[in-house]
């Protein structure tokens, strides 16, 4: 865990080690069943590359990303690349300003400060993103209620979002559109990881509000798509949020795979 307030601390090697064991410990193959649907968990990973203890959390999100063995869970990652990291040496070409403040609003809810790495699973559990907690905690998320959020694309290549039946008791609630891309990797030059490649689970290339739920609990919109030619499709994915305004909890998720419109709600 890296606090940049200016203490930094080491790299805990067991703990990296520990966590990629546990997230294939805590998982347990699939069985197939195109009948029932699996729980979509957000996982976010506030990281950066010039963190030498990032890559260790990148890795074990990856791994339950990719291979999805966490039985009855769709882990939604989303990999959120704070910039203050940048002045120490190497510039994250993922990093923005826009999800430090991401993740500033998250440590006022915590009580915590801002790190690296550091996970928040559906907006309500936080712990440092190489540790053992990661699968459990995933686990216990897709038990709580969640609100239906259909997504599918519109004919001019928009995106169709409707969103219904909120868990009892939901607050004020914002609905959000992140877009992120899967498969990316840097060869770092400088900085805490000079000379290592890294990869990524799943990176938010975008992220922006698109209105808040109404009194009934529902929310529609057909939103544009504003996807940057250096984006690969292939890898694109569109994910709702639907997050409680006050205690950030997200209450609901909807991903859409751009390329094959495959729907996860």
């Amino acid at each position: 865990m890296k606090r940049i307030a200016l203490t930094l601390f080491p790299l805990l090697t067991v703990a990296s080690a520990t966590a990629l064991t546990s997230a294939r410990m805590m998982s347990s193959p699939r069985a197939p069943n195109p009948g029932v649907a699996n729980v979509p968990v957000v996982v976010e990973l506030f990281t950066s590359e010039g963190c030498s203890s990032c890559p260790a959390a990148d890795a074990a999100l990856r791994e339950l990303e990719t291979s999805q063995s966490l039985t009855g869970v769709e882990v939604i990652a989303l990999g959120q690349h704070v910039d203050y990291w940048n002045r120490l040496g190497w510039k994250d070409p993922f990093s923005s300003p826009e999800f430090t403040e991401r993740q500033r609003e998250y440590a006022k809810g915590f009580g915590e400060g801002t790190y690296t790495p550091q996970a928040v699973v559906n907006g309500t559990y936080e712990f440092v993103g190489s540790s053992q907690e990661l699968a459990e905690t995933v686990l216990k998320a897709a038990k709580a209620p969640r609100a239906t959020v259909s997504l599918a694309r519109a004919a001019n290549g928009a995106l169709a979002v409707n969103v219904s039946q909120l868990p009892a008791g939901t607050k004020a609630a914002d609905v959000l559109l992140a877009l992120t891309e899967a498969g990316l990797s840097s060869q770092v030059g400088r900085g805490e990881n000079s000379g290592r490649l890294l990869r990524h689970a799943s990176v938010v290339r975008a992220l922006r509000p698109l209105g808040t739920v109404r009194a009934d609990g529902t929310f529609m919109a057909t939103v544009p798509l504003d996807l940057a030619r250096q984006w690969n499709p292939r890898n694109l994915r569109a994910v709702v949020l639907v997050q409680e305004h006050a205690s950030r909890h997200i209450v609901g998720v909807g991903a859409l795979a751009l390329a094959g419109g495959a729907a996860l709600n």
